[in-house]
């Protein structure tokens, strides 16, 4: 099915209707995300949509943490939350208070509750459709300011929380020491508060989906629970694109970031006739070699075989290249101006095309 919104344009919009809003929309947004620079108002643990953060830096920071805690000998817990249809469910006068109480005001918070309100949506199905529907919650998905809207409304997530939190919009997780009980009694309190903000806030959080992953050969493994239901445990989950296994390892991670390579490469071999160097190399550059090198800062391999197996998928890729085939990988690499992958990790040539 497809499903339609109206904004206060009504359904159909002129394109110049259109970018004029899409303008009006970037100017609130730019104003707003000042405001909340100059007061310092969001928090640190929040990394999605903010200069100077990514999927990155939220990995590098929380497992700084997580590590610190882990190469002393203590074990540690680890939850991941799952909010069901986040951006979906934000209830738009909460959102306006809470754009109330961080200072947005006058004309800036009408703006946003003109923009907010009267919209409405259908869905249709095999040329059929619903009746239209008020939409009273949500921030609209693929709008300029729609994510600056979500973080403010989920700033204040973990007031109150003694444990190490970090987000990249709704995708939240939390750490603490699992040493004694009562350090697993601190972690459960804090699940509790983020319950309890869940439930006065109407984000519904998807129990089911949250998990605990148990760190630590001494680790107690406690039972912690959400609303009335205990959490499941895992070994591995994936975090921002990245598998993080409860050993800290990087195993998993270098094999599953050499198979996605090693399939594009399949699908360059198969599906390009032309292989010389000016189409493959770019097409490999693009398309192979960032699956290889996704937020490798956090999961870089250490051991031999790891960092084998992921040179391996460059060798091979380079060996597709006519004229290059029997070439040893050294002498390839100098004549297509690259450096093997280990190098470009230790020397972070990530930027530089190389």
């Amino acid at each position: 099915g497809a499903c339609t919104a109206l904004g206060d344009f009504g359904p159909l919009r002129s394109v110049d209707k259109w970018d004029r809003w899409c303008i009006a929309d970037t100017i609130v947004k730019n104003k707003i995300v000042k405001h909340v620079e100059e007061h310092n108002l969001l928090g640190k643990s929040q990394h999605g949509f903010c200069k100077g953060k990514s999927c990155l830096t939220n990995l590098l920071e929380f497992f700084e943490g997580v590590n610190k805690h882990a190469d002393k000998g203590d074990p540690v817990d680890l939850v991941y939350l799952d909010f069901q249809k986040a951006f979906d469910k934000v209830p738009h006068q909460r959102l306006l208070c809470k754009f109330h109480g961080h200072g947005i005001r006058g004309k800036v918070l009408s703006w946003i509750e003109n923009w907010l309100k009267d919209r409405k949506q259908r869905v249709g199905i095999n040329g059929k459709c619903s009746d239209w529907r008020g939409v009273t919650s949500g921030v609209p998905q693929g709008s300029v300011l729609g994510p600056v809207l979500f973080n403010l409304f989920v700033n204040d997530l973990e007031k109150g929380v003694s444990s190490e939190v970090g987000k990249f919009a709704d995708d939240t997780k939390l750490f603490r020491i699992g040493k004694t009980e009562a350090d697993c009694e601190g972690l459960q309190e804090d699940l509790t508060k983020l319950s309890d903000w869940a439930t006065k806030w109407q984000m519904k959080c998807n129990v089911d989906k949250c998990k605990v992953m148990h760190i630590g050969k001494n680790n107690p493994n406690y039972t912690y629970s959400m609303m009335g239901a205990n959490l499941a445990t895992t070994n591995q989950e994936r975090d921002l694109g990245v598998i993080v296994d409860s050993s800290l390892k990087t195993s998993t991670q270098s094999a599953a970031a050499g198979k996605k390579a090693n399939r594009m490469r399949g699908i360059i071999r198969k599906g390009i006739e032309n292989k010389t160097q000016n189409i493959l190399l770019p097409l490999y550059k693009t398309m192979g070699r960032p699956h290889l090198e996704y937020c490798v800062q956090m999961w870089s391999p250490h051991l031999k075989k790891d960092i084998l197996a992921l040179e391996r998928v460059q060798k091979r890729a380079t060996k597709m290249i006519r004229g290059l085939e029997w070439v040893p990988y050294e002498e390839r690499l100098k004549r297509l101006g690259l450096f093997s992958l280990e190098n470009r990790r230790l020397r972070g040539g990530y930027d530089r095309g190389l």
